[in-house]
């Protein structure tokens, strides 16, 4: 479905990137892990579009996106949720959902969508008139995710979606990506840095240092293996 080769991602004269090789098929959850700063965020934005790469080659179902902008990457089935949810603050829940679903135009199917989310999310169908920038993190989290699905993505990227949440909410919002792949067999790529709960959830693995990809494994090895559980896990 997805397919990256020898990705090479700048900001400016500074390398992130130093040559990222990903495949993920249709219907996984894979979850990419790494420390602060090893490029995660950076391999989901050269995906979107949003840092585009100098080299490589980035396809989806056989065509190559790499330099397309991000608004044609989103049409073709691929929607980002960025590390720290990115709302429109200003706007209510509704008019950030309605934003999720700007370059459609099956509006039947919309309103089926907007019903889908609310119930995966209840809480917002409460919160629907209320401005965005109102809603708790969780909230704001919910939202975000819900708005990347309004586009009723193929393929969705989720940027840290537990960062700063309570326990309860963290665990909650894990259990709707299981959900959101099993049920509206949605394809997802998740970076997350509660390893051990993104790895419990996915089927396959990278890990990822100073911008590299250094080990690939099912989540079953990559849990047990010792240099992960080390660095990632909290373990011995």
């Amino acid at each position: 479905m997805l397919k990256l080769e020898n990705i090479k991602t700048y900001y400016g004269n500074i390398q992130a990137l130093k040559g990222v090789d990903i495949q993920i098929s249709e219907g996984e959850i894979i979850t990419l892990i790494g420390a602060n700063g090893a490029g995660k965020t950076t391999t989901l934005m050269s995906i979107s579009g949003i840092a585009p790469p100098r080299s490589g080659k980035i396809e989806f179902f056989g065509k190559d996106i790499t330099n397309l902008a991000p608004n044609h990457i989103v049409s073709m089935g691929i929607s980002h949720v960025p590390e720290g949810r990115r709302i429109f603050p200003d706007l209510t829940v509704q008019e950030n959902l309605d934003i999720g679903a700007f370059l459609r135009k099956d509006k039947e199917d919309i309103a089926k969508d907007l019903n889908y989310v609310t119930e995966l999310f209840p809480i917002l169908k409460k919160r629907r008139k209320q401005a965005g920038g109102t809603l708790s993190g969780g909230e704001q989290q919910m939202l975000a995710i819900s708005r990347a699905l309004m586009g009723r993505p193929k393929l969705l990227l989720l940027d840290e979606p537990s960062l700063g949440l309570a326990p309860i909410i963290v665990q909650k919002i894990f259990e709707i990506i299981k959900e959101i792949n099993s049920k509206n067999k949605t394809t997802i790529f998740l970076v997350e840095q509660n390893a051990n709960q993104a790895l419990k959830i996915a089927n396959r693995g990278y890990v990822m240092e100073n911008g590299k990809i250094i080990l690939s494994d099912t989540s079953e090895n990559l849990l047990t293996n010792k240099e992960v559980k080390k660095a990632y896990l909290g373990g011995e």
